[in-house]
């Protein structure tokens, strides 16, 4: 394997030096796209909220920023990740802010009904069966609750194929097929916004 594709290998599931290099990288390269994606949140106050797949913890950050009166707790199957996160929002943790810990949405072990807002920016593209997962997120949501997923890329683009060359178990979904996934998993209400000039996307879902 390449130097290059082992680096892109990282995303999967960040580890070592060059898990530390790709979190750092995508802390700044996807912090236009995460932003972008919290500007669709615009009608809830959450108390609870959940980062699946928190990466190197910008947008737990962003979201406690938003929200300045919420609690988070966010997750990642990476100890790296959640070693990188946790020292991104040492700050928080002391304050009682936030929980940083390991987790895998495929097997969620959180309490049920207890977030209001559930969040996974650039992550489902390696989530092991979407309905499954979705329906491990729909559980710990309070009836009511928002899932919000947030992608680089729609599944439409000629870099998702590239991508997906490069990247082992990655698969950049359509906005069709995460709506048929969220909705076979319990969600009531699903709403999608691809953005007008990028193949970015912001998916809602309510339980």
């Amino acid at each position: 394997m390449g130097l290059l594709k082992k680096f892109f290998a990282q995303t999967r599931k960040p580890n070592g030096v060059l898990g530390k290099m790709m979190i750092n990288g995508m802390n700044k390269g996807h912090a236009k796209v995460a932003d972008w994606g919290l500007s669709h949140l615009q009608t809830i106050a959450p108390s609870e909220m959940l980062e699946v797949g928190c990466g190197g913890g910008r947008n737990a950050r962003a979201l406690m920023k938003k929200y300045p009166s919420a609690k988070m707790t966010a997750i990642d199957y990476s100890d790296t990740s959640v070693a990188t996160t946790k020292a991104y929002n040492a700050d928080m943790i002391e304050k009682g802010r936030c929980e940083v810990r390991h987790g895998d949405v495929s097997a969620l072990d959180l309490e049920s009904d207890k977030y209001d807002l559930a969040t996974a920016f650039e992550t489902i593209y390696f989530w092991p069966g979407l309905e499954k997962c979705f329906s491990n997120v729909a559980r710990v949501l309070k009836p009511g609750g928002t899932f919000m997923i947030v992608n680089e890329s729609d599944g439409t683009d000629k870099a998702s194929s590239y991508y997906e060359s490069m990247i082992e178990g990655m698969k950049c979904h359509k906005a069709e097929d995460i709506v048929n996934a969220l909705k076979s998993a319990g969600f009531s209400f699903v709403k999608t916004d691809v953005h007008a000039s990028k193949p970015w996307i912001t998916v809602l879902a309510k339980k």
